[in-house]
């Protein structure tokens, strides 16, 4: 039995995904002529109360289309250090829209609304970047899953209102921050000018994101989208897996959430633990003490047994647990850390 915690991104798609798959009616997104595209964008636009989506191959894709959306070559965002369109997004900050990133030194991914407001520069001092986008993630990819306090974000949107910035969601876990602090999506799309939601993590969809905003900014999405090369045909295929996802695999969220938390409890009791960080939904994020047991040993050790996981530099290991991550695997697993 092969263990992969690798990531939320591994999972397969379940046979009732499958088949609202193959069932689905198709026709050419290029065109706007597809109606599960259609049907997806709208339904989740609805549930954010925003007034228009747009479907996107990858939430990357849709982080940087959100990014040329509120920016000119030149200006700058504010993002924690830890963001993900920092760290992960292969330099597109730069490279799509030429924009410098104005890094905050927050916690474990979160900074707060007094950090956002002291980085921004002075609009009438042309020597520095003007500062025109706050970028937020929730959960915290680097941050070890962490979840923004919803009253913090708000404070945050008052800074950017009153400074005339724009606010974007990097919402790839949004799901896992809404069940484990019981949230709504409507309480983010009162929030942010434009949200991107994953559907290929923690909701096992095999591909795809959605950006959402106002119905003239999605008409500019569009354009920014064909010109990174996203538009596609008979997309209606992976959508309709989005859209299953929705109805069935939000609310077992909180499973993935009760396994990790189990997961680090079991580590904390190991000797050769240097420290588990916080955990809050899917993430476990660790360190070893290499006085006792090198990464490479533990990893091996692990590889040993057929379970994979992940290293993040700087010393971290990171767990993800993920809906293919069975009952019967998380018993396993268990008992392998006990006894290394």
């Amino acid at each position: 039995m092969n263990i992969n915690l690798i990531s939320d991104t591994v999972t397969q798609p379940s046979k009732g995904m499958l088949e609202a798959m193959m069932n689905a009616p198709v026709g050419d997104d290029v065109f706007k002529t597809d109606p599960s595209v259609n049907a997806l964008e709208a339904k989740t636009a609805e549930l954010f109360g925003k007034e228009a989506a747009l479907f996107f191959p990858s939430g990357t894709m849709a982080n940087q289309t959100a990014i040329k959306l509120h920016t000119q070559p030149g200006e700058q965002l504010i993002c924690d250090k830890y963001a993900h369109v920092y760290n992960y997004e292969g330099g597109g900050v730069s490279f799509n829209s030429g924009v410098s990133c104005r890094l905050i030194e927050g916690h474990r991914g979160m900074m707060t609304a007094g950090q956002v407001e002291a980085a921004i520069n002075p609009p009438d001092f042309y020597h520095s970047p003007l500062t025109t986008l706050v970028c937020i993630e929730n959960t915290t990819n680097k941050g070890g899953g962490a979840c923004w306090d919803i009253e913090e974000l708000k404070k945050i949107k008052n800074v950017c209102k009153k400074h005339n910035l724009a606010y974007h969601l990097d919402g790839a876990r949004i799901w896992n921050a809404m069940v484990a602090k019981n949230e709504t999506p409507q309480q983010f799309g009162q929030l942010f000018d434009t949200i991107s939601v994953c559907f290929s993590k923690g909701l096992g969809c095999p591909v795809g994101s959605v950006l959402m905003g106002s119905k003239a900014m999605m008409d500019k999405a569009l354009r920014i989208r064909k010109i990174f090369g996203g538009g596609m045909r008979q997309a209606g295929y992976l959508t309709a897996a989005a859209s299953y996802a929705l109805d069935h695999n939000i609310n077992r969220l909180a499973d993935d959430h009760r396994k990790a938390f189990e997961i680090g409890e079991v580590l904390e009791g190991l000797s050769f633990i240097k420290k588990v960080e916080p955990i809050e939904t899917n993430i476990i994020i660790f360190e070893i003490d290499e006085n006792t047991l090198s990464e490479e040993g533990f990893l091996k050790k692990l590889s040993e047994q057929g379970i994979s996981i992940i290293g993040m530099g700087q010393g971290k290991l990171r767990i993800v647990t993920h809906m293919d991550y069975t009952d019967g695997m998380h018993v396993r697993f268990l008992d392998i850390l006990k006894k290394l």
